[in-house]
């Protein structure tokens, strides 16, 4: 008996060990991890603020204007432009997305850092709504109002095609980002520059689409 409780604590030390050293690990691992994913995503911020404002302009330091971050850009002392961070559930979950206006309150251009819309059908918000092409779902260059809605609640810019959820969170975003702008449109002024800008589908379908209706 005495060697039987002498191998059951053997064992129970074992595992106990075993578990301590695979936490260990797995917490190593995730904090590595975790430290790689934020680089990515900060270099993928800081791509997106470059992309989205015109070309030769320098970037102030992050701002915040009605809840969200703006950065303003400038060519010398001359306010050029500025790039919103914003934000808005879709289908699948949060869209998150840096659009660029010029000094007129047009959309120079957009990049999504992030979101969780349906492969195939609602991740289209990446190109869908800068073709040039298609006039009718292009917003770059048009002069931003914050009432871009879809042309199936009455607006002029069209959906993507059986993903109308994501598309209206899309453009929600988009306004939101203007209400950002003009708030700091008024307030533009000379910063200090810190970037340079040198250079399962077919029932999401039904689901999406019904509840669309």
């Amino acid at each position: 008996m005495e060697k039987l409780q002498s191998t059951f604590k053997n064992m129970v030390l074992s595992l106990v060990t075993i578990s301590v050293v695979a936490a260990g690990a797995l917490a190593g691992v995730y904090i590595l991890t975790l430290n790689t994913i934020n680089a990515q995503k900060t270099a993928k911020q800081k791509q997106a603020i470059l992309a989205v404002l015109p070309e030769g302009a320098t970037v102030s330091d992050a701002e915040k204007a009605n809840g969200l971050t703006v950065y303003k850009a400038y060519i010398g002392d001359k306010w050029v432009g500025t790039a919103v961070e914003t934000e808005e559930n879709g289908f699948g979950g949060p869209q998150k997305i840096m659009v660029g206006f010029d000094a007129e309150g047009r959309i120079i251009n957009y990049e999504v850092l992030e979101h969780q819309e349906t492969p195939g059908l609602g991740d289209h918000i990446a190109e869908w709504f800068k073709n040039a092409a298609k006039p009718g779902q292009n917003i770059i260059g048009r002069k931003a109002t914050g009432a871009f809605t879809v042309s199936k609640d009455g607006g002029d810019v069209d959906a993507i095609t059986a993903a109308t959820i994501s598309s209206r969170a899309f453009l929600n975003a988009i306004n939101k980002a203007y209400s950002a702008y003009t708030e700091g449109e008024v307030q533009a002024a000379t910063g200090a520059s810190q970037l340079s800008n040198d250079s399962t589908e077919t029932a999401e379908v039904n689901i999406e689409t019904e509840v669309a209706k």
